[in-house]
């Protein structure tokens, strides 16, 4: 990889803010439900890439693949805990055993850049292991194995990393201020140096919590005011960072990168015309908000309409960084520098993803997907130009979407193109066969197909 500065450039600095259970329709740019100011200034003065997708569609394997850069069969990191989820007698198949965490030796982005000189801090939710100092970072603020804001999300804290945060805040203050407070500081010092600060927020998974300067806004709006409310103070957060950088004069040599981990919880918020939500692989649970604005090198208000993908992060931060991929590394993304500097395009490829475990619903019928007891079914996913293509590995069901003119996946075309839809099959198992991807086969012998469909969910399986 060529560095995308001139040799008198110091290496650019790269902020990427990670928003939690954000769904594509959840920001002021998409949707006049929602005030986000300042990610809506990040959109006029950057790239939106209306196409971008989380590479899972919940939290830690979509996290545990950026991270790494791959998809997840290379770390196996498919869920939260345990993979079996919902009721078991509604488990046709025996799941994959998911992985927990991102195994230490996978060497993350975060890594990579430490290693070629940055001061690399994360903020927020980790999820991905225990320690974030162990994983590539240099500091770490309230960083653990949590999928959740343990403790809440203002102080005093009663559980959790933010505990320490405790005295030396006021009481009431959220979260989302010491993690600005905590940024602004770092970059005051070390301004003279290239920096990566992951800044993950919790905002806005549950348990949601109304923030008192900005819940009246949304009376009577026909919206969640307290997810509202959560949004709106993480957009001024990431407006106090971003103040920050340019009162430090470091903002035309700063790659900001703003995203989702998954796709919006249907129920608290429609994700309309998209279907479904977090959990799901329809497109209401991959498909997130992305911009990127980099002053010089990416054109104001530009808009990129190519499908791209939470892994295309590694490589994309490494051109910019200049620096080659590690030894031995694997990356499955591809860097989006071309597109963001509209110097060429990147080569036409396909999007997949897999998941070959169960998630236990949320609303039942109001979650939107296949049927009122889980999320999603295992199966695999494929993007491939304006095509969405479906396996479902319980009864072998194969569903093909044409994104141009079913944006919702509602009408199921695979038997109107059964050319198209056996090549993206064989594409599908070809992939599978090559990244080594673990198809469950195996009959759940505890399965009755006569199950009233009561789905009771176990304790602490909502994420």
């Amino acid at each position: 990889m060529q560095p995308v500065f001139g040799a008198e450039t110091p290496h650019p600095n790269i902020l990427y803010i990670n928003a939690d259970d954000l769904g594509v329709m959840d920001v002021g740019f998409n949707s006049t439900r929602y005030n986000t100011p300042n990610i809506d200034q990040l959109r006029a003065e950057g790239m939106l890439f209306t196409d971008a997708y989380a590479p899972a569609a919940n939290c830690a394997p979509s996290r545990a693949c950026v991270m790494s850069g791959q998809y997840g069969p290379r770390h196996g990191v498919y869920t939260v805990g345990s993979s079996e989820r919902g009721n078991t007698a509604n488990r046709k198949l025996v799941p994959i055993k998911n992985t927990i965490h991102l195994a230490p030796d996978n060497l993350t982005l975060a890594g990579a850049l430490q290693a070629g000189g940055y001061k690399t801090i994360h903020l927020g939710k980790w999820h991905v292991g225990n320690d974030p100092l162990k994983q590539g970072f240099e500091f770490n603020i309230g960083g653990d194995a949590s999928g959740s804001p343990a403790g809440g999300y203002f102080s005093p804290f009663k559980k959790g990393s933010m505990t320490p945060y405790n005295d030396r805040y006021p009481k009431g203050t959220h979260r989302v201020d010491i993690f600005a407070n905590q940024a602004i500081q770092f970059l005051r010092a070390n301004k003279n140096e290239p920096f990566f600060i992951h800044m993950a927020y919790y905002s806005v998974h549950s348990k949601f919590e109304s923030v008192p300067e900005f819940i009246g806004k949304y009376d009577n709006k026909n919206v969640n005011a307290a997810y509202a409310s959560m949004i709106e103070k993480m957009d001024q957060g990431i407006g106090k960072i971003l103040t920050e950088i340019d009162t430090l004069g470091l903002k035309d040599n700063t790659l900001v990168v703003f995203c989702s981990d998954n796709g919006g919880i249907c129920k608290t918020s429609k994700q309309t015309p998209y279907r479904a939500g977090k959990g799901s692989y329809f497109e209401g649970g991959t498909r997130v908000p992305l911009v990127m604005r980099w002053p010089g090198k990416v054109a104001q208000g530009s808009t990129c309409t190519v499908p791209v993908i939470g892994i295309d992060f590694y490589p994309t931060f490494l051109e910019t960084a200049g620096l080659p991929v590690p030894d031995g590394k694997v990356l499955d993304g591809a860097s989006l520098i071309p597109l963001l500097t509209q110097s060429g395009p990147i080569l036409e490829r396909t999007l997949f993803w897999h998941f070959p475990i169960y998630l236990q619903k949320y609303a039942g019928i109001e979650d939107d997907s296949h049927d009122a007891l889980f999320r999603t079914r295992p199966g695999s996913t494929l993007r491939q130009g304006k095509w969405k293509l479906h396996e479902y590995f319980e009864d072998g069901r194969i569903e093909l979407y044409d994104m141009e003119s079913d944006t919702g996946e509602r009408v199921n075309i695979a038997s109107e193109y059964p050319e198209k839809t056996a090549k993206l099959m064989a594409l599908l198992r070809t992939w599978r066969k090559e990244i080594n991807a673990a198809v469950p086969t195996k009959m759940n012998p505890k399965y009755d197909p006569n199950n009233s469909g009561r789905n009771k969910n176990k304790k602490g399986q909502n994420q």
